[in-house]
């Protein structure tokens, strides 16, 4: 899962072998690791469940969110926020910018896969953190529409089938903080994305975007603080450049 996705090997016919970079994947590895996320992030629908009927969603609306909405963070967020009594359009709003990082990751995803036309539609419904994190650590245009396929497939399924389990098993649960299981998601997540993060820029933006998320995350509404995370992007390349003008300048003297 450490490989990172390479635009030219994607593109070349004979998949990268005369450029010098990784070849392609097997298949059953790239099987293998979308199965895993799949099903370890699926299980986390469990928590959700659990937490939208203590929010007091009925079981139809619950899983109405997971099958329509599918975006686990915003889902959390929306039930979360009516959870503290919070307004219900504040809860939608929030949970709305939230998901919009989802239409960023399409952009990327849309020249990566290449999908039909006619597929499009019904793929845009499976643009989320972990469909686009295992496409995007395959080494080729195959393996990526086999991670994203494999993963979306698996995590709807997993996703649903136990928000399903835990509304209807919220009352025996409990307090799902006891258990861990709202860390289930971000965990996996978070080890998809470090050994992506290979060059001193990408550890530099990753972590100016969390300082970012962590602090403003107290003073802002729920989603908010995700969209200006990617603040970090400019504000560390603007960093680099004036660095490198300042050594040019130093170099003309």
């Amino acid at each position: 899962m450490s490989e990172q996705t390479n635009p030219a090997e994607i593109d070349a016919p004979d998949g990268g072998r005369e450029s010098g970079v990784p070849l392609e994947k097997p298949d059953a590895a790239v099987v293998r690791d979308a199965l895993g996320v799949g099903i370890t992030v699926g299980l986390s629908g469990f928590a959700f469940g659990v937490t939208s009927a203590s929010s007091g969603l009925t079981v139809l609306q619950t899983c109405a969110l997971s099958l329509l909405v599918f975006t686990g963070a915003s889902q959390f967020a929306l039930v979360g926020a009516l959870a503290g009594g919070g307004d219900p359009s504040a809860a939608v709003a929030g949970a709305f910018f939230l998901g919009v990082r989802n239409a960023f990751y399409g952009l990327r995803l849309s020249r990566l896969l290449a999908l039909p036309r006619a597929v499009r539609p019904f793929a845009a419904h499976w643009v989320i953190d972990e469909t686009t994190a295992v496409s995007l650590a395959q080494s080729t245009r195959r393996g990526a529409r086999i991670g994203f396929t494999v993963t979306g497939l698996t995590l709807y399924a997993m996703w649903n089938l136990s928000t399903l389990l835990g509304v209807l098993g919220a009352g025996a649960i409990g307090d799902t903080d006891a258990w861990g299981l709202d860390v289930a998601g971000p965990a996996v997540f978070l080890a998809l994305l470090a050994p992506m993060l290979r060059t001193a820029r990408e550890r530099a933006v990753a972590g100016v975007a969390v300082l970012l998320g962590l602090g403003l995350l107290p003073v802002l509404p729920a989603g908010v603080p995700v969209l200006v995370a990617a603040v970090a992007v400019p504000l560390v390349l603007y960093v680099e450049g004036r660095k490198v003008r300042g050594a040019e300048r130093r170099e003309d003297r």
